[in-house]
């Protein structure tokens, strides 16, 4: 059963994303707080999930997670947030496992904390385009270090690379389509391409996958 912890600084939204959990079985909500009191009790209830809820630019809440995210945090990290409220590559790149628009839809949240506890990195397809470099900015080669597929996002990319869609990808894995769309997300980024075909090359040219 995985362990959550819920900060928002509206109670509507906490309430709303308690609802979310509890009609889950695989998932125990353990707490729920204000934004500064979650981060503040990880320590004390070790959740194996903090899912935040990141308000407007001036919700000094963003403050409370740019510091919180300098020091290393056991728990994986789920944020809900605007574009304009935090940087999704600055998040990811702090150590943020998934970053979601705030109007998310419920089975959404629930597949990102799924993915995430995995071992994967959620990108909602909102998000996507502000991670993706420009033409100009695009690296001729990848960074090994971090960027390195996950033998799962491999494994769709050979799928990708046979031309199975998405549901198909899903059936033969045995996951969810909205799974399956956060392994593309992921794979996207990594790979700094902006659809399935450029990924298929990408993936070819550094030996991820042959066809």
């Amino acid at each position: 059963m995985v362990r959550v912890v819920i900060g928002a600084s509206s109670a509507v939204v906490r309430a709303a994303l308690a609802s979310v959990l509890t009609r889950n079985p695989a998932f125990e909500l353990i707490g729920s707080f204000s934004v500064d009191k979650a981060c503040a009790e990880c320590d004390d209830l070790q959740p194996d999930v903090l899912l935040l809820d990141l308000g407007s630019p001036a919700d000094e809440s963003i403050s409370i997670v740019l510091e919180l995210l300098r020091e290393p945090v056991r728990s994986t990290l789920v944020i809900l947030a605007d574009d304009q409220t935090i940087s999704a590559a600055d998040a990811l790149r702090s150590g943020v496992h998934a970053i979601l628009p705030r109007e998310v839809k419920p089975e959404e949240i629930v597949a990102a904390i799924e993915a995430s506890v995995a071992g994967l990195v959620v990108i909602h397809p909102d998000a996507l385009d502000s991670l993706l470099p420009t033409d100009t900015e695009k690296p001729s080669e990848l960074d090994s270090s971090d960027q390195i597929l996950t033998p799962r996002e491999i494994e769709v990319l050979r799928m990708i690379a046979e031309g199975l869609g998405n549901k198909e990808i899903a059936a033969k894995l045995r996951i969810s389509d909205h799974t399956v769309k956060f392994h593309i997300s992921s794979i996207f980024a990594k790979l700094g391409a902006s659809n399935r075909a450029e990924a298929v090359t990408v993936g070819i040219r550094h030996g991820l996958i042959m066809v």
